[in-house]
C-alpha cells in the first residue's frame, strides 16, 4: 500500500471515529435522579441545625489520645490496607482498558548464517530486522467503553476505601468511648462493694449489740457478694472492650490500650446540610453513581462489540548482510494493511451479553436508589437519636442527684432506727443503678454524635 491510499484510509477511519455515541454523564445522572422519591428541602426531624456539613469532627472532639489512636487505626488497619490495595488494582485495570487505543508496536531482529559445503567457503550473516504496528479503529467506541468502565470502576473503588476509612474513625471512637465507659462502670461497681461492705460492717456490728437481726445480716452479705460478682463482670468487659480497641488500631489484643479517664463531651450538633447535598457527599452513595455510570459503559461496549471490528496494521523492515545499511535502499520493505471484521453468527452470543449489561444497568441504578434511600434513613435516625438522647442525659443526671441524695438521708434514718435495712438497701441499688445508666447513657450520646457525622459524609479530619 503506498502513502496515496494509507492517508485517505487514516482520515476516513478518524473521521468514523466520531460517528461512535457513547453515555455521557447527563445520562447517567438522569437515571440516578429518577430512581430517587422527591427529596424534602429540609430534614423531616425538627431541630436539626442548617449550614454546611462538619469538617473534621474528630477535631471537634478535643481528646488528643482519640486523635492519636485513630491515625494509628488509619496506618494499620488490615481492612484499609485491603481496601488502598484494591483500589492499586483498579487503577491499573484503568491502564490496561486504555491501552488498546494506541498502536501496539513490536519489533523483531534475527542473523541467519548458512554453512556451505565447499571447503573454505565463508558466508556472510543475514541481518533482518522487522517492526509492526497494530491499531484497532474504534470507530464505535468499544475500546473507549471499556476504558470508561474501567475508570468509573476505579472512582467506585475509590469512594469506597474512602467511606471505609470514615467508617473506621467512628469504628475507633466508638470503641475507645465503649472502653472508656467499661472502665467507668468498674468504678461504679467497685463504688458499690465498698458502700455494701461498709453497710456489712455496720449491720453486723448491730447485730452484735443487738439492735439487728440474723435476717439482716444475711441481707446484707447477699446483696455484699452479689456486688462483688457484678465487678467481676464489669472487670471482664472492660478487658474484652480494650482488646477489641486494639484489634481495630492493628494492634494485638493484649488489653493495655490506654484510654482517657473521663468521656468527652458531647459537642452541639452538627449543621446537617440538605437531603440532597448528601447525595454528593457520602461516599457509599458516590461509589454506587459511579457504578451505574460503569455499567452505562459496559452495555456501550456491549453494543458496539456487535459492529464491525476496523483495525490497521503496517509492517516494515529489511534484510542485508551488511548491519550498517540494513533499513537502506532496496532492502526496506514495508506495508500498510486495513481489515474489517464483521460477526455473522455467534450462536446470540453478543446478544446475550448485551442483555446481561443492560440487566446489571438497571441493577446498578435500583442499588443506587437503595444506598441512598437507606442514608437518607440514617441521617434522620441518628438526628432524632442525637436530640433524645441529649433529653436523656439531662433527665438521668437529675435521677442520679435525687439518688444520691435519698441515699445519704437513709444511712443516716437507718442508724438512727427510723427505718429497716431493706429500704436502705434498695435505695442504694436505686443510686448505684442511676450512676451506671448516667455513665451509658453519656457514651450513647457521644457515639451517636458521631454516628451522626458520618451519616452526613462529614470527614473524620479536615481534608485541607
Amino acid at each position: 500500500m503506498n502513502r496515496s491510499t494509507l492517508a485517505p484510509l487514516l482520515a476516513f477511519s478518524v473521521m468514523l471515529g466520531g460517528c461512535a455515541t457513547l453515555s455521557t454523564d447527563s445520562d447517567v445522572a438522569e437515571a440516578v435522579s429518577e430512581s430517587l422519591p422527591t427529596l424534602p428541602d429540609q430534614w423531616v426531624v425538627d431541630g436539626s441545625v442548617p449550614g454546611e456539613i462538619r469538617v473534621g469532627w474528630i477535631e471537634a472532639i478535643g481528646d488528643p489520645v482519640l486523635t492519636e489512636l485513630v491515625f494509628e487505626a488509619q496506618a494499620n488497619n488490615r481492612d484499609i490496607r485491603v481496601a488502598a490495595a484494591n483500589l492499586d488494582a483498579a487503577r491499573a485495570l484503568v491502564r490496561q482498558a486504555r491501552a488498546p487505543l494506541f498502536p501496539q508496536l513490536n519489533g523483531n531482529f534475527s542473523v541467519d548464517r548458512t554453512d556451505s559445503p565447499q571447503p573454505f567457503a565463508i558466508q556472510d550473516p543475514v541481518y533482518t530486522l522487522t517492526a509492526q504496528a497494530q491499531w484497532e479503529v474504534d470507530l464505535w467506541g468499544r475500546v473507549r467503553a471499556g476504558r470508561n468502565a474501567a475508570y468509573a470502576s476505579a472512582q467506585a473503588v475509590e469512594a469506597d476505601l474512602r467511606f471505609a476509612q470514615y467508617a473506621l474513625a467512628q469504628g475507633v471512637a466508638s470503641a475507645y468511648f465503649a472502653t472508656i465507659e467499661a472502665e467507668q462502670q468498674v468504678g461504679v461497681a467497685q463504688r458499690t462493694v465498698d458502700a455494701l461492705a461498709e453497710i456489712d460492717r455496720i449491720v453486723r456490728v448491730r447485730y452484735r449489740e443487738g439492735f439487728a437481726s440474723r435476717q439482716d445480716t444475711a441481707t446484707a452479705g447477699t446483696d455484699l457478694e452479689t456486688a462483688r460478682d457484678s465487678l467481676e463482670q464489669a472487670q471482664v468487659s472492660a478487658r474484652i472492650a480494650k482488646r477489641a480497641l486494639e484489634v481495630l488500631l492493628g494492634r494485638y489484643p493484649a488489653d493495655r490500650a490506654i484510654v482517657s479517664v473521663e468521656l468527652p463531651e458531647t459537642p452541639p450538633p452538627p449543621p446537617a446540610g440538605v437531603p440532597s447535598q448528601l447525595l454528593e457527599r457520602r461516599p457509599d452513595i458516590i461509589a454506587a453513581e459511579r457504578q451505574v455510570a460503569a455499567a452505562f459503559a459496559n452495555l456501550d461496549q456491549a453494543r458496539a462489540a456487535q459492529l464491525p471490528l476496523v483495525s490497521l496494521t503496517a509492517s516494515g523492515g529489511g534484510t542485508s548482510t551488511d548491519l550498517t545499511n540494513i533499513l537502506d535502499g532496496p532492502s526496506l520493505l514495508w506495508s500498510v494493511v486495513g481489515s474489517v471484521l464483521q460477526p455473522i453468527f455467534d450462536g446470540g452470543l453478543r446478544g446475550a451479553q448485551e442483555d446481561d449489561a443492560d440487566a446489571n444497568r438497571r441493577a446498578a441504578i435500583e442499588l443506587y436508589a437503595s444506598t441512598a434511600l437507606s442514608a437518607f434513613q440514617d441521617v434522620e435516625n441518628n438526628l432524632d437519636q442525637v436530640q433524645v438522647l441529649g433529653r436523656r442525659e439531662l433527665i438521668l443526671e437529675t435521677a442520679a442527684e435525687e439518688s444520691s441524695t435519698a441515699y445519704i438521708l437513709a444511712q443516716l434514718q437507718y442508724q438512727e432506727g427510723e427505718i429497716a435495712l431493706i429500704d436502705v438497701l434498695n435505695i442504694q441499688q436505686r443510686l448505684f443503678a442511676a450512676e451506671r445508666n448516667l455513665v451509658s447513657i453519656r457514651r450513647a450520646r457521644i457515639d451517636q454524635w458521631v454516628a451522626l457525622n458520618l451519616a452526613l459524609g462529614g470527614t473524620w479530619v479536615s481534608e485541607d
